[in-house]
């Protein structure tokens, strides 16, 4: 199973591919970023983030979307705008019949550090270990992104669902190696 986890941002939005092998092991196949320039029009902008989610879902054919869930910044215009570039690249994993799951920064951060209140750096150093990295995925943006796949794998979406099965967590995790 393929899962492009994506980490929205109308500047930066980060993603990660992750090949789920086997329960329990994972492998990181591709990250990066999508960028947009600032002084473009919004609209410009969160067509170019929904046309880079569709080349991605085009090139590695994923059949989960894992996408980190909106958060309520201090200023409201941060969170609305976030919530355009969330939608577009929502309506890429709707469009290409993806199984669409949206975990909350807390969860996905529990799930790949064992703690809600991980820092962005102990998630960065828990990707390495547990996808077996030379070094961490860069930027931070695409290492979010990678964090937002790897919580899926790991079962961050079965608690959303509601689902009794045990999730696996960081401590027992064993992963594959880094394929590229």
């Amino acid at each position: 199973m393929l899962v492009l986890g994506v980490d929205p941002g109308t500047a930066t939005t980060g993603y990660g591919v992750v090949r789920a092998v086997r329960p329990g092991e994972a492998a990181l196949v591709e990250c990066g970023v999508i960028r947009t320039k600032a002084r473009d029009p919004l609209a410009s902008r969160l067509k170019e983030i929904h046309d880079g989610i569709e080349e991605l879902i085009a090139r590695h054919k994923p059949s989960v979307l894992s996408v980190e869930a909106v958060f309520y910044a201090k200023n409201v215009r941060t969170t609305v705008v976030l919530g355009h570039a969330r939608g577009v690249i929502l309506l890429a994993g709707a469009q290409h019949d993806l199984h669409v799951h949206e975990i909350p920064p807390a969860e996905i951060k529990k799930a790949v550090a064992g703690t809600g209140a991980a820092t962005k750096e102990q998630v960065q150093f828990m990707l390495t270990r547990l996808l077996r990295l030379k070094s961490i995925p860069t930027p931070s943006d695409a290492a979010d992104g990678v964090a937002a796949a790897l919580a899926y794998c790991m079962g961050a979406h079965l608690a959303r669902l509601g689902a009794h099965a045990q999730p696996a967590t960081s401590r027992n995790l064993t992963m594959g190696r880094r394929s590229v």
